[in-house]
């Protein structure tokens, strides 16, 4: 799934010191299901790595499962396969129960 893979991605791509190309900026209030799963594989990256922080409570360690992080990402994709006209942050919400 390309979400799985891009988190995937971007974790390598980070570990490597890699640098991918992304937007300038995305406001995420303006971005349905579709617009994401059209989205550049950095996009998707960067968007599920804000995602994984900040639906993390605020007490956690500073830890990143990069094996969570990879399911979520998956399980963000197929809701939004599912529900391709709901806005990315509802999604998120109802997947990470935020």
């Amino acid at each position: 799934m390309k979400f799985a893979a891009a988190a995937s991605v971007l974790v390598v791509g980070l570990i490597a010191g890699g640098s991918p190309a992304v937007s300038a900026t995305i406001d995420l209030s303006t971005w349905t299901c579709a617009k994401f799963r059209a989205a550049t594989k950095a996009d998707v990256g960067v968007i599920l790595a804000w995602m994984d922080g900040y639906y993390r409570n605020e007490n956690d360690p500073p830890v990143i499962d990069t094996e969570k992080f990879v399911a979520n990402a998956q399980k963000l994709g197929e809701y939004c396969a599912a529900h391709p006209d709901i806005g990315i942050v509802t999604a998120a919400d109802e997947v990470f129960a935020k």
